[in-house]
């Protein structure tokens, strides 16, 4: 065991239920819809910056498994409960991003969600449930959020879930903003 590292109580993601979605492990029948909205340039023009390659992809999904194997948190893929249609990922990473400020070792929270799933909802329905388990799991432990400049729809999610901008920043060489929630036992509230 590595000094320091942290305790982990999840190996896997759990499942987690909201009125229309529901918030599960990544599987192999994910990767041909992952693989989709990756390559999809309006997808990639506020996230990665272009659009990913089929391996990148798999590297990206093997990624949010094993965060949660070393972790103990990581990225659910969302899928509608009516269709079961698979439409994208989010949760909380510790990229490492050499951003500055510094939040690497903070759980950032992140989502990205199909073009076909965007406007409806989605977003802040699964963020919601998100924020909530991140809340029970990290306790006090504050969270950040990056959002690229000009990404007004996800300023808006991130306002919502309690997102207060703490100040422009970069990650990489992308001019980015960095948002942090301090969760309710850290507020004092119940």
């Amino acid at each position: 065991m590595i000094i320091g590292a942290p305790i982990t109580k999840h190996r896997a993601a759990p499942e987690i239920g909201t009125e229309r979605l529901l918030l599960r492990p990544h599987q192999l029948s994910d990767v041909a819809e992952c693989v989709a909205m990756w390559a999809d340039p309006e997808i990639a023009r506020f996230t990665i910056g272009e659009p990913s390659p089929a391996p990148r992809t798999w590297q990206r999904l093997l990624g949010y498994c094993g965060h949660w194997a070393l972790l103990g948190f990581g990225y659910w893929a969302v899928v509608e409960k009516s269709s079961g249609r698979y439409v994208g990922d989010l949760g909380f990473a510790d990229f490492r991003r050499g951003a500055r400020p510094e939040i690497d070792g903070l759980p950032e929270i992140g989502w990205a969600l199909a073009v076909h799933a965007q406007g409806k909802g989605y977003a802040t329905e699964a963020l919601r449930a998100v924020v909530r388990w991140g809340d029970g799991h990290f306790g006090t432990r504050s969270t950040a959020c990056i959002v690229q400049r000009g990404n007004q729809p996800s300023f808006r999610v991130a306002d919502k879930l309690g997102y207060s901008r703490l100040e422009a920043a970069t990650a990489g060489d992308e001019p980015v903003v960095i948002l942090v929630r301090s969760p309710p036992a850290a507020r004092g509230a119940d």
